[in-house]
């Protein structure tokens, strides 16, 4: 409980902030684009370190790494709280991330350890909850903490749980049963490793408010990430102490699991940035409000990732399971797409339900098979590769569903606007309804036409806005539901029935 309490900590500030950004830009005197660099430093520093968190666990030992991990979480948390400038934080966002890798990987490895091989799908689901649980609740509560107290509370909240866990963890937490002489340090291989996914982040979080390639340095940073990356894989299977072990990629079902966690990563993501922003900004709904619409799910998830361990456990096959979640997400996806500016929270609920159970009914096999058939040495490096492959899932998804609303509602807007014609007789009653409205309100004649059409362009703003998330929603899915034949070749066995991915082999 001590480490998933830490997983969900951390899960939580990658989106707790982002709905405290108009509040930050006005305290502390900056734009709304800075601010967002408190989203991004907070995500690069994730993406590197997780990596290499089994590097460090090896090198400083697990305990002295994670609890020193959490103390710097804690503290740089807390600091975050304290900063004037944008820029201050920004950097202490940045530590505070550095310090939060390990409590996803490190947690992931010492809850897998506790448990013995026949049983890693309880520890799958126990985990799966601050998997789940965390990203879906960070925005609710940086909402709640906003609308009610300040925004440097959503940093000092983690204050008091970051000391309690560090004391417990001093008390509980001791080193691996199976520990790895220290190695030396691949200094290259980090430097190309921060080099690559601090640039690839960058674009991913910027791309979007730059303009994506219509910005140089957007550009630029394409180009390093893709050659850092080339350089980092082509070093790291070279040396003979890679900061980041990929050989264990040779794992056939790690790889597919990779591949596959990187897709639910972008529906998990994608949706919990989605809907929070559809309820407020079209329906109208306040911060607290969008949390309540997102806590029956929350709570469903958590039953839903237990039942999947003992399904599992009673050889119910992952491939069905997998399968059963992916199409419940795509029944959400097909839901949402079909609100209207008329959907009430009932509506949205009931689709955020079948999100809920399907993501619940996926992360626990996932989870199991990522480290099913790796010997115990090489689990912390299984579970970290796993865990990077879902951050970055987020960063592309979220990244893919803002260009697209961007396109989209560009799109649906001309296809809106052509249509307000004098010949359209539909669009002429309308401008006419609203024009008569103003004048009973005492309006000048020129006035009241003047406002009818700024009213009826409102209304085809918020149309357009609507049918670009409808469509959002359906491309999430329909990402989803691709991840299927990739799944296939994960459990298909040759001589085998396709549906044991948590043996030995």
């Amino acid at each position: 409980m001590t480490v998933i309490v830490a997983a969900i900590m951390e899960l939580i500030d990658t989106s707790i902030v982002n709905v405290a950004l108009s509040h930050m830009s006005g305290n502390l005197g900056a734009t709304v684009e800075d601010t967002s660099w408190v989203i991004t430093a907070y995500a690069i520093a994730n993406v590197i370190i997780i990596p290499i968190t089994s590097f460090l666990t090896n090198k400083l030992g697990r305990r002295n790494y994670y609890i020193g991990s959490i103390i710097a979480f804690t503290f740089f948390s807390f600091m975050c709280g304290q900063a004037t400038n944008i820029w201050v934080l920004v950097a202490f966002r940045f530590l505070q991330g550095i310090g939060g890798g390990a409590l996803l990987s490190v947690s992931q490895a010492v809850v897998f350890e506790l448990f013995p091989k026949e049983k890693q799908n309880v520890a799958s689901a126990l985990f799966g909850i601050g998997v789940f649980i965390g990203p879906t609740i960070g925005p609710t509560l940086g909402g709640y903490i906003t609308e009610y107290y300040s925004w440097p509370w959503i940093f000092y909240i983690n204050v008091p749980i970051g000391i309690t866990v560090a004391a417990l963890c001093f008390a509980l937490l001791g080193e691996p049963k199976i520990k790895q002489a220290p190695a030396k340090i691949d200094w290259l291989g980090i430097f190309l490793l921060a080099v690559a996914v601090s640039a690839l982040q960058t674009v991913l979080e910027r791309g979007e408010t730059e303009d994506w390639f219509e910005t140089s340095y957007i550009t630029w940073l394409t180009v390093i990430s893709l050659f850092g990356t080339i350089l980092f894989v082509w070093w790291e299977l070279r040396v003979s102490y890679p900061v980041v072990n990929l050989r264990v990629l040779k794992s056939r079902n790690l790889s597919i699991a990779a591949i596959l966690t990187f897709v639910s990563g972008i529906a998990l993501f994608s949706s919990v940035f989605l809907t929070p922003v559809f309820a407020q900004r079209l329906l109208g709904f306040t911060p607290t409000q969008t949390g309540l619409l997102l806590l029956p799910g929350a709570c469903l998830a958590i039953g839903g990732l237990m039942v999947s361990a003992r399904l599992l456990q009673r050889g119910v096959s992952p491939l069905y399971m997998i399968a059963s979640g992916i199409f419940l997400f795509a029944l959400f996806s097909w839901q949402m797409s079909s609100l209207n500016l008329d959907a009430g929270a009932g509506n949205i609920t009931v689709a955020l339900l079948w999100r809920a159970v399907g993501l619940a009914v996926v992360t626990v096999p996932l989870t199991t098979l990522a480290v099913s058939s790796l010997e115990p040495k090489d689990i912390p490096q299984g579970a970290a590769l796993n865990n990077m492959m879902r951050q970055l899932g987020g960063s592309f998804g979220i990244a893919l569903v803002n260009t697209y609303l961007h396109h989209r509602n560009a799109v649906h807007r001309s296809d809106l606007v052509s249509n307000l014609t004098p010949d359209n007789p539909a669009a002429v009653q309308r401008l006419s309804a609203y024009t008569h409205y103003f004048a009973s309100k005492g309006a000048p004649a020129d006035q009241a036409y003047h406002q009818g059409l700024q009213l009826l362009d409102l209304s085809v703003t918020k149309q357009s806005n609507l049918m670009s998330f409808n469509d959002a929603y359906l491309v999430v899915g329909l990402i989803f539901l691709l991840g299927l034949p990739l799944l296939l070749m994960a459990t298909r066995k040759k001589g085998a029935k396709p549906a044991v991915v948590l043996s030995d082999h």
